[in-house]
């Protein structure tokens, strides 16, 4: 019996006849005035909604003019700068107060964070088996398809999945956003036993303990791990919750939304999205090009050779063969990305602790010298600095953090704005997401079948 996945020599030749009659003129776009990706040519966003969750700011008026600035992120009006400050002043775990405060749009007090935290962890359950049934049963070498596949699996243990009530759709939303790095770390185990040949072992996530403590907790066989590695997970957690409107798997959310479905799809196409390169699968693409440099750079240390092997990887000439260097550039910040700035400092830190010095030099030494090989080599917009993935993959790696939950941990945090989201849709009820689509087509006269 053939594998499903086989291919015939047919499917090439259809694929081919596919490709022939499916390309379109690339000058038309510019004709039309097509905004492709729904952004202009200089990276401006094309206006499609409004959002009161998160403020992305790379631009500051000066004598009239817009010019480039230091990016800043806002959530419901608060700097992330200061509520990372805070918690880290205060020396605690943050990712529970900021899930309250982005779904109810103000900051917690004590009383109402001690409540809330108390829901998180009632929710923090599977239904009884599910892990047998479902997560064990079919286990996956992608976690995001795994995840996804749990998410919709989870429709059917839900007496009430298809009410769209504000009511309903918050409750399942915090129910999703507890069991998430359940779904994600129990997808990894059965993967790492049944398609890996590892043990296979099963932790129960304690009610005490914070969601970064609960995904080291999970993962880890002896259960251990440092308070300054969960608190710089929970710092990682905070800075991937949320990044506005129009990043594309929060614009999935609004779009799959905004038809009426329910919340397990709405999540699983969202999660669909992230799970692309160009998205949320971005950090392991940074992983994975450090582990190239470090094995074709003899002198780490040395700017030459860097830069010449990154103009191999702009070339096409190693590496993935995509001529992108990964981690660098952002559809929307152009001098800096606040979030990198703030997760490298305690990546830093950690490195320091976890004996990774010589890697996080490699790391600042490629993110120096990236913007002037690109700069030569292409022409660019605008400015080109590192963003978040440059430095979550490595911060991951130093938590042992295996490379295939690198964006399920992207996908843990952001199921919190991903929910935020689906809820001012539908509390604003507008009207189904619809842009329009030019028809390039030319009309055929019909011909019968005998006389093709």
């Amino acid at each position: 019996m053939g594998s499903y996945s086989d291919n015939t020599p047919a499917i090439h030749d259809l694929a081919q006849k596919m490709i022939s009659n499916s390309m379109i003129d690339t000058s038309l776009y510019s004709k039309y005035n097509v905004k492709r990706g729904l952004r202009d040519l200089d990276g401006k966003g094309v206006l499609t909604g409004l959002t009161d969750i998160s403020t992305i700011i790379q631009n500051k008026e000066v004598d009239g003019k817009l010019v480039p600035c230091d990016g800043e992120l806002y959530y419901r009006g608060y700097n992330v700068n200061d509520i990372v400050g805070g918690i880290l002043e205060d020396d605690r775990f943050g990712f529970e107060e900021v899930v309250y405060l982005l779904l109810f749009g103000e900051m917690p007090n004590v009383a109402q964070l001690k409540d809330f935290k108390e829901l998180l962890v009632k929710y923090r359950t599977l239904p009884q088996n599910f892990v047998r049934d479902v997560i064990l049963k079919a286990p996956s070498e992608d976690m995001m398809n795994s995840i996804a596949r749990s998410v919709l699996t989870l429709f059917c243990y839900d007496d009430n999945p298809n009410d769209t009530s504000v009511d309903n759709v918050l409750r399942q939303c915090i129910q999703l956003i507890s069991v998430f790095p359940m779904l994600s770390v129990y997808g990894y185990h059965a993967y790492n036993h049944y398609l890996r040949d590892k043990s296979l072992y099963i932790h129960r996530a304690e009610p005490t303990m914070s969601t970064a403590e609960v995904i080291l907790s999970l993962l880890r066989p002896d259960r251990k791990y440092t308070p300054l590695e969960a608190k710089v997970l929970d710092m990682a957690l905070i800075l991937h919750m949320e990044h506005g409107g129009g990043n594309n798997s929060t614009f999935t959310t609004h779009v799959v939304t905004s038809s009426g479905t329910d919340t397990y799809s709405a999540i699983a196409a969202a999660l669909a999205s992230l799970k692309g390169p160009k998205h949320g699968g971005a950090n392991v693409k940074v992983f994975y090009m450090f582990e190239d440099i470090k094995k074709h750079i003899k002198d780490w240390k040395d700017d030459e050779e860097i830069e010449d092997y990154l103009e191999k990887i702009l070339e096409k000439q190693t590496f993935d063969r995509m001529g992108l260097i990964y981690g660098m550039g952002h559809a929307v910040y152009t001098i800096s990305d606040p979030r990198q700035i703030i997760l490298k400092g305690a990546v830093q830190k950690l490195a320091k602790a976890e004996g990774y010095d010589e890697d996080f030099e490699l790391y600042e030494r490629v993110e120096r010298l990236a913007p002037q090989v690109i700069g030569k080599k292409r022409k660019i917009y605008k400015g080109v600095a590192s963003n978040v993935d440059f430095y979550s993959g490595l911060l991951y790696s130093m938590l042992d953090i295996p490379c295939e939950l690198y964006t399920p941990m992207f996908a843990t945090a952001r199921i919190a704005g991903w929910s935020a989201h689906r809820l001012e849709e539908i509390v604003n009820g507008g009207k189904i997401i619809r842009p329009a689509y030019m028809s390039i087509s030319t009309t055929k006269n019909y011909t019968p079948l005998d006389k093709r």
